[in-house]
């Protein structure tokens, strides 16, 4: 980034005040969350799989309740498609604010203050075989690509939602003009539960799109993308979790039913099969490249997205 910024909002589950504040860095920063109280650090983790916590409603960076930082998928969403390496989140609180519940408050504040374009060749994982992981009734699966793609499908059995899917190449205007602005969604019969196990204490129905109990929207507005806002939204979540990868990512990522922890899952499952992706090395400042225009190189021995 060009220049700092800060965003202030609630958080979805604390219901709490919270401010972030982007931070230019340097080459080899990598994207890293710091959780202050006042002017105490008390936690700082790098976006990088071996980072992330729990994941049953959001992802999470940190296992310490007391030090964690939560809710980081639709931030880091915006910093893949805009193809940000290298930030510092300064945050004052538990969690990103969730804002309006999605990315387009994050990607217009990087638009605004602009991207710095740093020295340094960029690396990339590329997907050079398959690897697939089943729960359930639920899949995701890597293929090799010659580009940067989501497939998600998505398949409810209230008729407002049924069955969606979204699949393109990822693009900053693609994710812009089709994904940044779908919100995340549930249902009214969950509220209480929610809210008893202390969580959603901050949603609402500006920053949500509620379903009722008659399978309905209750939100005034209505959806912002017609009827498949929802699939969006979950494309929009993968695309967060996958950044999880510590670098940019070439190939195609599938899903059938999935969620934060089946996309943090089938990530892991990448980068624990060495022989499933290679690391590639481009000159070109470009957020988003073709797969010829890459070559190979020896992966450092602490890469991105190590331990």
């Amino acid at each position: 980034m060009a220049e700092r910024i800060t965003l202030s909002g609630i958080g979805v589950h604390s219901g709490s005040p919270v401010s972030i504040t982007f931070h230019p860095a340097e080459a080899g920063t990598g994207i890293v969350f710091q959780r202050f109280d006042g002017e105490e650090l008390l936690g700082e983790y790098r976006a990088v799989s071996s980072e992330v916590g729990n994941t049953d409603l959001c992802t999470v960076l940190g296992t310490n309740p007391a030090r964690m930082v939560a809710t980081v998928e639709h931030v880091m969403a915006a910093f893949y498609a805009a193809g940000i390496d290298n930030v510092v989140v300064e945050v004052h609180g538990a969690e990103m604010p969730i804002m309006d519940g999605s990315s387009a408050a994050f990607v217009e504040a990087i638009e605004q203050v602009g991207i710095r374009q740093l020295g340094a060749k960029r690396r990339y994982i590329r997907v050079v075989k398959p690897v697939r992981i089943e729960s359930g009734q639920s899949w995701a699966e890597f293929l090799p690509y010659e580009g940067t793609r989501f497939d998600v499908e998505i398949d409810f059995e209230t008729p407002l939602i049924g069955r969606q899917r979204w699949e393109g190449d990822l693009t900053l205007s693609t994710f812009r003009d089709e994904l940044s602005r779908a919100r995340t969604f549930g249902f009214m019969r969950d509220v209480e539960r929610l809210w008893a196990a202390g969580f959603a204490l901050g949603s609402s129905l500006e920053n949500s799109v509620v379903i009722s109990d008659d399978d309905t929207v209750i939100n005034i507005e209505g959806l912002r993308y017609g009827h498949d806002e929802f699939v969006r939204h979950k494309t929009l979540d993968a695309v967060g979790d996958l950044a999880m990868a510590g670098a940019q990512f070439i190939g195609c990522y599938r899903s059938y039913r999935g969620g934060h922890k089946l996309n943090a899952n089938a990530l892991k499952a990448l980068l624990n099969d060495r022989s499933a992706y290679e690391v590639v090395e481009s000159a070109s400042a470009r957020p988003r490249a073709g797969a010829r225009d890459f070559i190979a190189i020896n992966a450092p021995e602490f890469a991105p997205w190590s331990a």
